[in-house]
């Protein structure tokens, strides 16, 4: 019989593949993959943010944020603005709009998914989650 934290594990994994599939098709609506929509939402949560503090909370390469970018620059959504040696990200009118109208179905999107749960039990599956998260560092 395997482990309750093997299992628990393998369904955190099965749950967030789904929940995953449902947002990249809402994605899709403003042509937009996961990656993309995460760099919209930290830069339009952070303006100013250095392409280097957005590579690190998104746990990724500073060369695969400053492709992300490039081509985010391209459809005119971001733009980086020197400042000595390192570059600030803030968002376009036309990426501040995007972020107003895909963030907040993005959010609600996943407030429905996880409506199967109370408010209480998402407080509790919030905290179990952080405690993880920090046990991990």
């Amino acid at each position: 019989m395997r482990r309750p934290s093997v299992l628990a594990w393998l369904r955190l994994l099965r749950v967030g593949q789904k929940v995953d599939r449902d947002l990249v098709a809402q994605l899709r609506r403003w042509d937009l993959n996961l990656a993309q929509f995460d760099v919209l939402a930290h830069v339009g949560a952070n303006a100013g943010i250095t392409q280097q503090a957005l590579a690190d909370s998104l746990l990724v390469t500073k060369g695969n944020v400053a492709q992300l970018l490039s081509r985010m620059e391209g459809r005119g959504l971001v733009e980086r603005r020197p400042e000595g040696r390192t570059n600030r990200l803030f968002l376009t009118g036309e990426g501040r709009r995007l972020f107003e109208d895909a963030v907040p179905a993005h959010e609600a999107l996943i407030a429905e998914r996880l409506s199967v749960l109370s408010p209480e039990e998402q407080r509790q599956f919030l905290e179990l989650l952080r405690k993880l998260d920090r046990a991990l560092d």
